[in-house]
């Protein structure tokens, strides 16, 4: 991958290029980019973008490195929005923490009669998820509004989804070096038990959902009991059991609000 983004080539195309020999300045650029690697530095951070969902992401300083195993919450979203014969309609969706715009913009490039709103704390990071969202030409689609989850959103939501921090706060230490030195903490630190997150987006996003809609959220590893009682407590009801990612690890939570 360092080679191919040296050479702007793609795999077919260093396939093909195979024999050719390196200039100078590829080797050194080659050089500077495996010590980078070598250095605990991921190769995401290393190209400046990674992919998700099938669509390429810019990053920032500011956003976590998007993650295959965060692509469970849109398949669990599109799930249940099939399930409720809605996938075709123009619907209001919303991302709490929205980093890269990775979980929007994947529904948004599903659903294309949706609007969706993408709220973070960090300027920086919605300058790079409006970077995202105009590069894959669905920006008229997207809005970005700098809050604390869903505090500056207002009226009724059709979905809504999060990929909050919920790293307890004791562990960041012990966190692989690509993700403790290169992801920035306030993405990943969910309090002492990893929960704070949740306990304040939760009741926000349940009382935006329109009856009948889905708050859909992930969950770390042990804690996706506990998201489901916060849920309970915040008037919803399981909208399924958790869905697991790759590795077997319950990794989206739903619950949903009861139609009138």
């Amino acid at each position: 991958m360092l080679l191919g983004a040296v050479l702007k080539l793609d795999l077919t195309g260093m396939i093909t290029a195979a024999s050719r020999t390196l200039t100078g300045n590829e080797a050194a650029e080659l050089e500077a980019f495996a010590r980078r690697r070598l250095a605990g530095e991921p190769v995401a951070r290393i190209l400046g973008q990674k992919e998700f969902w099938g669509l390429p992401l810019k990053l920032s300083a500011a956003t976590l490195v998007p993650r295959p195993d965060t692509e469970t919450v849109v398949e669990f979203a599109m799930e249940i929005l099939r399930a409720d014969g809605a996938s075709e309609k123009p619907l209001r969706i919303a991302d709490l923490g929205t980093g890269t715009g990775a979980i929007l913009l994947a529904l948004l490039s599903e659903l294309a009669a949706a609007t969706g709103y993408g709220t973070d704390i960090s300027t920086e990071a919605l300058k790079t998820a409006r970077a995202n969202a105009l590069m894959l030409g669905i920006g008229n689609r997207a809005t970005f509004i700098a809050c604390d989850y869903a505090s500056g959103l207002s009226g009724h939501f059709d979905l809504i989804v999060s990929n909050p921090p919920y790293i307890p706060s004791a562990d960041i230490a012990d966190l692989t070096v690509e993700v403790r030195e290169h992801d920035p903490l306030a993405a990943l630190d969910g309090g002492d038990d990893g929960l704070d997150a949740y306990r304040a987006l939760i009741p926000q996003a349940a009382g935006l959902l329109a009856p009948g809609a889905a708050l859909v959220v992930e969950s770390g590893i042990g804690q996706s009991e506990a998201i489901e009682a916060l849920m309970t407590g915040a008037g919803l009801v399981p909208a399924g059991p958790p869905r697991a990612d790759l590795a077997g690890i319950p990794r989206a939570v739903a619950g949903r609000k009861l139609p009138r």
